[in-house]
């Protein structure tokens, strides 16, 4: 996975063969071939999820698109907070076991394409992104909550390794035996 830390652009490779990767951008995704052919490409893609709930299935452009968004938020975090257009402000901290986790609200741009346009983070003593709220709108707008740990350093920038996103409930607390996203990084770097 590769994203870009300055705009909004990420690519997995491979992604549906080995000589394939996606290219996704806000308002266009594509797979091609490692060559730059194009095998597949979605014009406005978010448009394709009109109607969409929690148990439509996808086509290999949807999850590109997901995957593209998804992962580009993640790995940007908390950089992308403070690109133009976004705003930032203090919530409730949210209690974690015995630790109190301070919270921001964050309200995306519309032109960068994301889970929804609210999202909450939560942040732990020492700083650093523990938690992840948003509800997902390509898929009915279920509400999640993704929680990150196993920090590593890249290149002088810390960052988690695991995230597991789950469905929340009304007082949003994570549904554990509901998972949505598991997600292991590894060989982080930063270039």
């Amino acid at each position: 996975m590769t994203v870009w830390l300055h705009k909004q652009h990420a690519s997995l490779m491979p992604f549906g063969a080995p000589d394939q990767k996606t290219d996704f951008t806000a308002d266009r995704v594509g797979i091609e071939k490692v060559d730059g052919r194009i095998v597949a490409e979605r014009n406005e893609p978010r448009k394709s999820f009109t109607g969409h709930g929690l148990t439509t299935p996808w086509d290999p452009l949807d999850r590109a698109y997901f995957n593209g968004y998804a992962l580009w938020t993640y790995l940007t975090t908390p950089f992308l907070l403070s690109m133009p257009g976004f705003t930032v402000t203090d919530i409730e901290p949210w209690q974690e076991g015995d630790e109190l986790w301070r919270g921001l609200r964050a309200t995306f741009p519309p032109h960068i394409a994301s889970h929804s346009t609210q999202q909450d983070f939560y942040f732990g003593p020492d700083h650093l992104l523990r938690r992840h709220d948003y509800h997902v709108d390509i898929a009915g707008g279920f509400a999640a909550a993704q929680y990150v740990y196993d920090t590593v350093e890249a290149d002088g920038i810390r960052l988690p390794t695991k995230r597991r996103a789950y469905r929340s409930d009304a007082d949003n607390r994570p549904i554990l035996d509901q998972t949505m996203v598991s997600i292991d990084l590894s060989n982080a770097r930063f270039t």
